[in-house]
């Protein structure tokens, strides 16, 4: 009686002799090579094409499905925190820290010209980690816990993040362009109003009751006319998640993520104009000031 298979070996190993042949390619492969399959077994380069060829779930928007959602969230509202109790720890909201990260077009402190128009753009960003206090600061994290989450898992990690500081920065920009250039402006509100304009988009496309949402909205557009409120701020934010929510929720699927990654770049490109524009209309205030 004679062995059909003797002399056979591993496609990998060709030194060790292989009795099992992969079901997909049917090439011999020794135990250290053989993958359990449905049926039998597989060679790795087998199970690596066919993990390829499986089509991975996407979110509403086309980002990959996080097992944590809402991991993102939370980062940012330690950063807020973390920031919160920097300003406690350096002067509270007179000093240094709070000041040179404050919203600020133009102004003058501890005998020096500061603000987004004499170039310190990081202000459009930092703007939204300050709080003038510890309610402003629960209230702000508060919403972005309940909306964060929603939105972070419908948009995947990666574009939350970039969408978040978009919003951000979009609220940070029409600040610029209709508030007093003297005024310091901060807080989280702004990015949040933005969750609630993606959240609204997503509400809309998956056909879910929104009456609850637009009651919120309602409430909170009556507080943002309340004096010391900066409506500026929320409207910048909640516009930029409009025009984010409707790209992430309608673009066609073929070319989802160009669409998305076009919308950002133009937003983006919006920004800069809008910053430059205003810089150049302060510019003449710089000798003044000075």
């Amino acid at each position: 009686m004679t062995d059909q298979n003797a002399g056979q070996t591993c496609y990998r190993h060709p030194g060790r002799p292989a009795f099992i042949q992969c079901q997909r390619c049917s090439r011999y492969i020794c135990p250290e090579d053989m993958r359990e399959a449905s049926v039998g077994f597989q060679c790795p380069e087998c199970v690596k094409q066919g993990q390829a060829s499986v089509r991975q779930p996407r979110t509403l928007a086309g980002g990959a499905i996080s097992t944590n959602a809402g991991a993102v969230t939370m980062v940012i509202i330690a950063l807020n925190v973390a920031a919160q109790l920097i300003v406690m720890v350096t002067g509270g909201t007179s000093g240094r820290f709070f000041q040179d990260g404050a919203m600020l077009g133009l102004g003058v402190y501890d005998g020096e010209v500061h603000g987004v128009a004499h170039g310190e753009y990081w202000r459009l960003v930092t703007a939204a980690f300050l709080h003038g206090g510890l309610l402003h600061l629960a209230f702000n994290m508060y919403a972005l816990y309940l909306f964060g989450p929603f939105v972070e898992q419908t948009l995947g990690r990666v574009r939350f993040i970039l969408t978040y500081l978009t919003l951000a920065v979009g609220s940070s920009v029409l600040v610029y362009l209709l508030t007093d250039f003297r005024t310091l402006t901060i807080g989280a509100s702004g990015a949040v109003f933005g969750l609630f304009g993606l959240a609204l988009v997503f509400l809309v496309r998956t056909r879910q009751n929104i009456t609850g949402m637009l009651v919120l909205l309602a409430i909170n557009g009556l507080i943002s006319l309340q004096s010391g409120i900066s409506w500026q701020g929320h409207l910048g934010g909640f516009l930029t998640g409009l025009v984010l929510g409707l790209v992430f929720a309608y673009a066609p699927r073929e070319r989802r993520t160009l669409v998305q990654v076009a919308t950002f770049v133009v937003l983006w490109a919006a920004f800069v104009a809008a910053v430059f524009w205003r810089t150049s209309d302060l510019a003449g205030r710089f000798m003044i000031l000075s």
